[in-house]
């Protein structure tokens, strides 16, 4: 269950992934797979390849893309999740989510 975002903010997320462009999106998250986890963000690319290409060069394995048609993504957790906000420099994001 995804929540503390606004619409026009998921919106503009799913323009620039529609578009091809890599875009974040992090939200508060409970999923009772990752109890310790309370926020993911979502790292959303058309481009499969392009998105592909991105998780390889951050040392994570392109096989957990969630491949679905209009808006494919792979979910950051954890300490990952945090480095890549901040190297991104997405302070907002880290700041807004306490991470």
């Amino acid at each position: 269950m995804a929540f503390g975002i606004k619409r026009a903010e998921m919106n503009e997320w799913k323009r620039k992934v529609a578009q091809g462009e890599i875009a974040y999106l992090t939200h508060y998250w409970l999923d009772p797979r990752f109890p310790t986890m309370k926020t993911v963000t979502k790292v959303g690319c058309s481009d499969l390849t392009k998105l592909a290409a991105w998780c390889r060069d951050n040392g994570l394995n392109p096989r957990y893309i969630h491949a679905r048609a209009e808006y494919p993504h792979f979910d950051l957790l954890g300490p990952k999740q945090i480095e890549i906000l901040k190297r991104e420099k997405l302070y907002d994001q880290l700041e807004r989510f306490h991470l």
